[in-house]
């Protein structure tokens, strides 16, 4: 074959070759996932509430139920997307160095997030509670944040970290993984049911107003702060999941992350008189321009300092 045969065989096979899929693609698909698992919980919860057997809003019953069929979905997805495996889920690591980094994570995790609240405390952004309760009512809301905080980093870490992380990863390269996975992980965070208008009666009507405000909710500049502070918790988290290889540090820093600031909600208490109150926003008071500017620092930290180290513990556990 000459040269001029080798050249069009080149040619021929470059405009042959079918379409790289790129990562919205796979974010899309995640996210429709995501958006049906809503709608259903939308269609199902008005006759629920007819029913007249639960006496909690409706916009909570709303949304555990897309918990809830999120959880009874998502396995036959990843197994459609042949991410059913431990290796793409995050969990490719023996058992022990998998518990040790989560049990490691999680006091990293309280670390980083008392110093934000300390923070905020100094600044008089929050201040103590004047009635914080019996110190038996604390530790058992304390063991309350510790539950919650793990199951929430869980469920998370295995579908953002783990699931949407690989796919994209494996597709387009990890600048892509991170990006596409944090931004989702921010937006999802945002769309969370909104009780109706006062006066509104929760019907038909009234629960696809609720469905829609989910979406419209999301677009309003007040939320600025909260969705740039979450892409950012997001990319971090991401840097942690490739460099080390698994999500056993990931599941530890969110699960301390959620402990410190339900214990923090619990213990002190907004200051709208203060003139820096704008540094956290009305997501739960916590997440805002200042914890942006901190995981900001810590995740440049990391990128620059803390790669090796997670390159290191990648190759030692394989």
């Amino acid at each position: 074959m000459d040269k001029e045969d080798r050249r069009a065989r080149v040619r021929i096979l470059r405009f042959s070759r079918p379409p790289a899929p790129i990562p919205m693609r796979t974010t899309a698909l995640f996210f429709g996932f995501l958006l049906l698992c809503l709608a259903v919980a939308a269609l199902l919860t008005v006759p629920i509430m007819d029913t007249g057997w639960l006496h909690f809003p409706p916009e909570r019953v709303m949304g555990r139920l897309t918990q809830v069929l999120i959880l009874l979905g998502i396995w036959p997805l990843l197994r459609r997307l042949q991410l059913a495996n431990r290796r793409d889920l995050g969990y490719g690591v023996p058992r022990p160095a998998f518990l040790r980094a989560l049990g490691l994570g999680w006091i990293y995790g309280i670390l980083i997030l008392l110093g934000l609240a300390l923070a905020l405390l100094g600044l008089e952004v929050r201040v103590p509670d004047p009635d914080p309760g019996s110190w038996s009512w604390i530790a058992g809301k304390a063991l309350q944040a510790v539950v919650a905080g793990l199951l929430i980093a869980v469920l998370e870490e295995t579908f953002f970290r783990g699931a949407l992380f690989a796919a994209i990863r494996r597709r387009e390269g990890l600048a892509p993984a991170i990006l596409w996975s944090a931004g989702l992980y921010a937006v999802l965070h945002l769309m969370k049911p909104s009780a109706l208008p006062a006066g509104v009666p929760f019907d038909w009507a009234g629960a696809w107003a609720m469905f829609a405000g989910v979406f419209l909710d999301v677009f309003q500049w007040r939320h600025l702060d909260t969705f740039l502070a979450l892409l950012m918790v997001g990319v971090f988290l991401a840097l942690v999941r490739d460099f080390t290889g698994h999500i056993g540090w990931c599941v530890g820093l969110h699960a301390g992350w959620v402990f410190v600031i339900q214990v923090t909600r619990r213990l002190t208490d907004g200051n709208p008189s203060s003139g820096l109150s704008f540094l956290t926003g009305d997501y739960d008071g916590i997440i805002g321009w200042l914890s942006l500017m901190w995981i900001g620092a810590l995740a440049l930290g990391y990128w620059r300092w803390g790669g090796r180290q997670g390159a290191t513990e990648k190759v030692e556990s394989a």
